[in-house]
């Protein structure tokens, strides 16, 4: 029976390379995906893009491709991933820049677009914001990005196309892993409604990368987990029926276990009886694992029911501006000093008129002064130290500004013993989201050959 094996490259944007290398080396794998797109990530690239057209593209990219690029070549692997997020093409030029430096040839790389409708975005303005109850219109002034979430329908034809690397923007994060399924195998919706919704599953397992192998599971003396300096990212090997098995590379640190798998399984999917995604809705409420072995995990009984008739758009826009300060006080006191210094500051802040929509303290502390030898000498009721975090919200830059400018002014006009003081200002880029009908979207493809 037809088996083939998926990896999983990376589960954020700025994930760690050793555990890919390890798996593309050890793991046997005829794909790896590198899922590197989180709900703001595309607007920041937006942003990067604006700045400059020939980025906007994940800012590892570069950096994984020089490590990886030769051993998808040696190893016969084909690349699957999100890192194009603003800028998919600008992506594929730089993978083909790299790839002819290290004297690589023979590759066909594909970049998968279509998913940026900021230049129709107008058609929608009337569209209610999920997540703020307000027409899209009104906050029209603040979009940075609009991106829809594709399915697997541009990667499968890349692959249908012999591309051997294979960049988009963003899609959903199980449509990385769909696509090699549906091309290797021939599932459809209609016809392999359980089979698709295992493939959904497995998607879904991958695209965190190590936290199906233990990493957010982890918990020491209640949930341990061996070597997570060492911890090996998983793979799937998976069959023309759908039975698979998620695993890791021996010797890698890490464990997959039943337990591991049902807490990712059930991670950011709101109804298990409807998982919604572009290529399936899918239903994990009777879905079992199995442990077959060391680090071996069976999964059955993933289903679907359909697609949804919609598609959802990620949309990036300029939100607030936070202003925060931090600063340490130790020793006999430390707390009543650093309340005293937050007290300050919230009346000052008052005084000068600062405009904030939101403000917090917070009292930090145990022992990154002093360490142990003393920290541990204090009775359990008394704090060695504090640190205090003073932020706010505001509308400008301005007044964010003065949040943290109070803070730093503790130093020489707050209670004795302030250390440490820091400052920053941070634009802050939220996410918001409509729904689209699914037939606005024209998914472009484009090849370079290495």
């Amino acid at each position: 029976m037809k088996k083939i094996r998926i990896g999983s490259g990376a589960g954020y944007a700025g994930d760690r390379i050793e555990p890919a290398v390890e798996l593309m080396e050890k793991g046997n794998l005829d794909y790896i995906i590198f899922e590197c797109l989180a709900e703001r990530t595309i607007a920041i690239g937006q942003q990067d893009k604006l700045k400059d057209p020939s980025k906007g593209y994940n800012q590892l990219l570069e950096a994984r491709m020089n490590k990886i690029l030769k051993l998808a070549k040696d190893n016969h692997i084909k690349v699957i991933t999100n890192m194009g997020a603003a800028n998919p093409l600008a992506a594929v030029e730089k993978t083909a820049e790299i790839a002819k430096d290290l004297g690589i040839s023979g590759l066909k790389i594909a970049a998968v677009t279509g998913d940026d409708i900021l230049p129709q975005i107008d058609k929608y303005y009337d569209n209610t914001v999920l997540e703020l109850g307000c027409k899209l219109g009104d906050i029209k002034a603040s979009v940075l990005s609009t991106n829809v979430y594709l399915g697997c329908e541009g990667i499968l034809e890349a692959l249908e196309n012999g591309a051997d690397i294979i960049i988009t923007g963003r899609v959903s994060d199980p449509a990385l892993s769909i696509a090699p399924l549906v091309h290797e195998f021939g599932w459809n919706i209609d016809e392999n409604p359980d089979e698709m919704g295992q493939a959904v599953l497995v998607g879904h397992l991958l695209e965190c990368a190590g936290q199906v192998t233990g990493g957010y599971y982890a918990d020491p003396g209640y949930k341990d987990v061996p070597d997570l300096d060492r911890l090996g990212f998983p793979l799937i090997e998976i069959d023309e029926t759908g039975h698979f098995v998620v695993t890791k590379v021996e010797g890698s640190g890490g464990i997959v276990c039943e337990d591991t798998c049902k807490e990712q399984m059930i991670y950011e999917i709101h109804n298990p009886k409807a998982y919604m995604t572009p290529d399936a809705i899918a239903d994990f409420s009777q879905v079992t694992f199995t442990q077959q072995g060391k680090d071996v995990v069976a999964a059955a009984n993933a289903t679907s029911h359909g697609k949804p008739e919609t598609l959802k758009v990620s949309i990036g826009y300029r939100d607030c501006f936070i202003g925060e300060g931090e600063i340490s006080y130790g020793g006999t006191n430390a707390m009543n000093r650093a309340k005293l210094a937050a007290d300050i500051v919230e009346k000052r802040l008052k005084l000068i008129g600062c405009e904030m929509e939101e403000f917090r303290v917070d009292y930090i502390g145990f022992n990154s002064l002093y360490k142990t030898d003393i920290s541990s000498r204090y009775a359990p009721e008394i704090f060695p130290e504090i640190r205090l975090r003073i932020s706010g919200r505001t509308k400008d830059k301005a007044n964010a500004s003065l949040i943290a400018n109070e803070v730093e002014a503790l130093y020489t006009n707050g209670p004795a013993g302030g250390a440490g003081a820091t400052k920053k200002v941070s634009e802050i880029v939220s996410i918001c989201s409509i729904f689209v009908p699914r037939d606005i979207v024209d998914i472009q493809l484009s090849y370079k050959e290495v």
